[in-house]
């Protein structure tokens, strides 16, 4: 026979057995169990504080709670699936440790503002995981441009050889992005931290309870406005798998990038053997698996943050079941976001560049054309004349099977008299890239700069 349930004094008959399986989350909330014995202590604490308990009941309630919490960690808690969830586990394992007493732990409160606490807690304490291996990513990246400042290689638009830049200037663009991403989490965290406990069920409670008080205990910046909005929204939980889904997508444009920089058409880089897989038949192959998957994880935390904005836009106000579904995608997307993010780091250490390689494209590309353009302008040319110049010029080269810099001085200057020796100081890809000394560019003064920036912003956020 079921056991009696916590809230079942107004029914007659048991929860038929099919429904017990269907309606229990115990089998993945049971992740918030050091979540809901945090907030109950602090709860314990604040009722003691307003006359609700006595000092001693509060300790026996608290020392209960940290007996209950040892039995999870060692493995001995006997998770009950009759038991609906890891709030009516964690209580009805109390009341067997410390008796009847155990019962007065949910006064004023609701497991509608309990789940919220939790669940907030939880999130908090996740996404500050999100910041570390956010700074441990930004921190590779930033070694890595150091060492790859001189290193040449084909900047592209629409996925075509386009403008010289450095190596590092590249490394430095995605080291922004992860930059904007810890950010992104640390606003997010600001909605986050709210204390929602005191809002009971939905309508406040007629107890004096002092949600500030559970707020300071457990440190806790802020408490909630409103007593529906508290049990009734998820946006947090929303907005944080958003955070995820952006970090995810930054990390599948890296990882699309290596795909394809390792592939020996393009050879630009080798993959680290830790992070590379073979084929079953083809002895020679050596496949990049770990950005495969982590490019096709992406549209698995993408999902979770789709399925979270469907389960919550029909709801009414305030509480109702459907929040049950809340958390599986968060806990999906959080496992997925921190495991990628450790695994980024890692590999991009170990990844070997080739700069032969990269230089090789460089040279082959005509990428200096458009100095060939800036070149004829600065000596008061219409941009537009000196472009249509610069590409019969490239139409010329490409048809002697040379670079621009690889025609002669005579054979420039039959598209333009304004062509003289100080040409071929342009058209040196090196000089091409010194030459971007505009802010953010590609020169290695803004590099400098840039590494120089990201070295003290890692420092003020660690």
């Amino acid at each position: 026979m079921a056991e009696k349930k916590l809230w079942g004094g107004r029914f007659a008959e048991g929860t038929a057995a099919s429904m017990e399986a269907y309606s229990e989350s115990v089998s993945f909330d049971w992740q918030l169990y050091a979540e809901d014995i945090r907030g109950s202590q602090a709860h314990a604490r604040v009722l003691a504080k307003q006359g609700f308990l006595t000092e001693d009941e509060a300790r026996q309630i608290c020392d209960g709670l940290d007996t209950v919490k040892a039995e999870i960690e060692v493995g001995d808690f006997n998770w009950k699936t009759e038991m609906e969830d890891v709030h009516m586990n964690i209580e009805s394992r109390l009341t067997e440790i410390i008796g009847p007493l155990g019962g007065k732990l949910h006064t004023a409160r609701s497991r509608n503002d309990q789940v919220a606490l939790d669940f907030r807690l939880y999130v908090t304490a996740r996404l500050a995981v999100w910041q570390e291996c956010l700074t441990s990513l930004v921190d590779v990246y930033v070694a890595r441009a150091e060492e790859h400042g001189e290193t040449l290689l084909p900047g592209c638009t629409h996925f075509q050889p386009a403008q010289p830049v450095s190596l590092a200037q590249h490394l430095l663009a995605y080291s922004q992005m992860f930059k904007r991403d810890y950010e992104r989490v640390a606003d997010c965290l600001k909605r986050v931290c709210v204390m929602p406990l005191g809002a009971a069920a939905l309508a406040g409670t007629t107890h004096p309870v002092d949600p500030q008080a559970v707020a300071d205990d457990l440190g806790v910046p802020l408490i909630f406005a409103n007593s529906m909005d508290a049990v009734s929204d998820r946006d947090f939980a929303l907005e944080a798998v958003f955070a995820g889904s952006l970090i995810m997508t930054h990390l599948s444009r890296m990882c699309e990038e290596i795909i394809i920089w390792a592939n020996p058409n393009f050879g630009y880089v080798k993959l680290p053997d830790q992070y590379a897989t073979g084929s079953s038949i083809m002895p020679q192959k050596k496949n990049p698996d770990a950005c495969e998957l982590m490019r096709g994880k992406t549209g698995r935390v993408v999902g979770s943050l789709m399925g979270l904005l469907v389960l919550l836009k029909g709801l009414p106000l305030t509480y109702n079941r459907d929040f049950q579904e809340d958390k599986e995608p968060f806990f999906d997307a959080d496992k997925t976001v921190t495991a990628s993010l450790d695994i980024m780091a890692d590999m991009l250490g170990q990844l070997e560049f080739v700069p032969d390689k990269m230089l090789g494209t460089v040279e082959r590309g005509f990428l200096n054309a458009t100095e060939l353009a800036d070149y004829l302008a600065a000596k008061g040319m219409p941009f537009r004349e000196a472009h249509h110049i610069t590409g019969a010029a490239v139409a010329f080269a490409e048809g002697k099977g040379v670079g621009l810099e690889g025609l002669t001085l005579n054979e420039l200057k039959q598209f333009s008299d304004e062509i003289e020796d100080d040409v071929f100081l342009v058209l040196d890809y090196k000089a091409c890239v010194r030459r971007r000394t505009s802010p953010g560019g590609t020169g290695p003064q803004s590099v400098a700069k840039q590494i120089t920036d990201l070295r003290e912003w890692l420092q003020a956020v660690k």
